[in-house]
């Protein structure tokens, strides 16, 4: 990080790169988000968004260009790596819940494994944010038993249990029936409300009107355009992001 920066930024990425093979997934990707900012990713299909979110915890590696999270330089070294990993959660499309294990089971598997806390202090944090994503009653229930907006604000619950400063949501809606993600959306809310840092690639615009603090469009690998979600909305800069628009919001 420069010393011209007045504060460190949450996440940082400078001229990132990634291929896939022959294929070009990321081209000089520049993203900064600030602690407590709340970034909306769009984009068609195949444009590079959940590759970006993922190069941030290392899922994926990214060949050239810059990464940090709080002034970690995200680099080879198993040392940085676990440390970025520790400040961030990630949220994915799929719930990704271990079906043999209970739902209390499944959020205090991490904590006690690997921040090393007692059975009794992780449950005590399971259970609060099982009242956070407000669904306390099911503690006890396997994956299974529980609808797709409950695994997956069972998966949200767990994230948190690691306490990150920055949680990550790779199209956490898509997977479910359109009456169940209004549920999810809605806790997503609280806790972009509660000053979560959060970097979030979804197609639910009305949700990324209400929430994010900025909008990021990407395609074919880029970010083509970026603005508050005012000017995003209503003022698209490049044919591109408009012709996107238009056809998201006409749905």
């Amino acid at each position: 990080m420069s010393e011209t920066n007045q504060t460190v930024a949450a996440i940082e990425m400078v001229d990132v790169c990634k291929w896939f093979g022959d294929f070009q997934a990321l081209k000089d990707v520049n993203l900064r988000v600030d602690t407590s900012e709340k970034v909306v990713i769009c984009g068609p299909s195949g444009s590079g968004k959940s590759t970006a979110i993922r190069c941030i915890n290392r899922l994926e590696r990214h060949e050239s260009g810059q990464i940090s999270v709080d002034g970690i330089n995200l680099t080879d070294d198993k040392s940085s790596v676990a440390a970025i990993r520790a400040e961030v959660g990630m949220v994915f499309q799929q719930f990704n819940l271990f079906p043999h294990l209970t739902v209390i089971e499944n959020l205090t598997l991490g904590p006690i494994r690997a921040r090393g806390m007692s059975e009794s202090a992780a449950r005590n944090l399971a259970e609060s944010y099982l009242e956070r994503v407000r669904i306390p009653e099911q503690a006890e229930k396997y994956p299974g038993q529980l609808s797709g907006g409950q695994q997956q604000r069972v998966a949200i619950a767990r994230s948190l249990c690691m306490e990150p400063k920055i949680l990550l949501f790779d199209e956490p809606t898509s997977a479910l029936d359109p009456e169940m993600i209004a549920e999810v959306l809605e806790v997503m809310a609280e806790l972009a409300d509660s000053g979560m840092t959060m970097i979030v690639v979804t197609h639910e615009m009305g949700f990324a009107r209400k929430v994010a603090d900025t909008m990021v469009f990407m395609d074919h690998g880029r970010v083509v355009e970026s603005a508050p979600p005012e000017q995003f909305f209503s003022n698209p800069r490049t044919d591109r992001c408009q012709e996107f628009l238009s056809q998201i919001l006409s749905h």
